[in-house]
């Protein structure tokens, strides 16, 4: 007969590396996202290159993630809350992958905006970055600490995103309209900020992912306000009881 120490034991060893993996990804889709930005607004073509260069580590995690999940899926047959926690670290894996791209994407077209002359409009995707930044920073945190009250306050933060995004695409449409010289450099920017926005997505994604971890509720495509009756209907406190079920803090 199999001694079921061991096999706990490595269980919850193969659970702790698949965690590990999925925090060192969210730990680089951020400074990739932060080096995208920071390579068009300090003008600095070593951070845009750095966060191109650093998008393959992150699909090299994802990868991993996914072979790891299944590993563990197919050998250890989990249950109940070690199920949600594979199920959810795949699911955060696959944004934040998304995230890595889009911050990808904002590094080639900060790359070629370096070619132009600097234009003043730049610092207006500021304060889009600094709502996207963010949402992602606490999407994770909720997902790590375990705290659906987190989660749960990022849709209104989501909102506020959604309208600094198409405030500075009016301004920046208004702008091109207004210099026929500066078409093509606005038009990265306003790529640039559509990017930001899908950023928050995936950050809202992160957190209902995380509500589905510590609470067994699928909450997508609710809303806040139905999202938080039903977790209010389930008796989920979002905090110490809730994380009392899946052992506490997930780092």
């Amino acid at each position: 007969m199999i001694d079921p120490a061991p096999i706990s034991k490595e269980f919850k060893e193969a659970l702790r590396e698949a965690r590990n993996s999925v925090m060192r990804m969210a730990s680089i889709a951020e400074q990739n996202l932060d080096y995208a930005v920071r390579g068009l607004l300090a003008r600095k073509l070593e951070y845009c290159n750095e966060a191109i260069a650093e998008e393959e580590e992150v699909n090299q995690l994802e990868r991993r993630i996914d072979a790891d999940s299944f590993e563990i899926l197919m050998h250890y047959n989990p249950e109940a809350d070690d199920l949600r926690e594979v199920i959810a670290g795949m699911k955060v894996a696959n944004n934040l992958e998304r995230i890595s791209n889009e911050a990808r994407s904002m590094a080639q077209r900060a790359r070629k905006l370096l070619k132009h002359p600097e234009i003043p409009e730049a610092h207006l995707i500021e304060p889009v970055y600094e709502k996207s930044a963010a949402l992602l920073r606490d999407a994770i945190r909720s997902y790590v600490e375990g705290s659906t009250e987190l989660a749960i306050s990022l849709y209104d933060r989501e909102h506020d995103l959604d309208h600094a995004h198409r405030d500075i695409i009016r301004e920046l449409s208004k702008r091109m309209d207004r210099a026929s010289g500066k078409v093509k450099p606005i038009l990265h920017l306003i790529f640039m900020v559509r990017s930001l926005e899908r950023v928050g997505d995936h950050a809202i994604n992160i957190a209902e992912d995380a509500v589905f971890l510590i609470n067994s509720e699928d909450i997508r495509h609710l809303g806040a306000k139905r999202a938080a009756k039903l977790l209010a209907q389930g008796g989920a406190g979002g905090g110490a009881a809730a994380r009392a079920t899946t052992g506490g803090q997930l780092g």
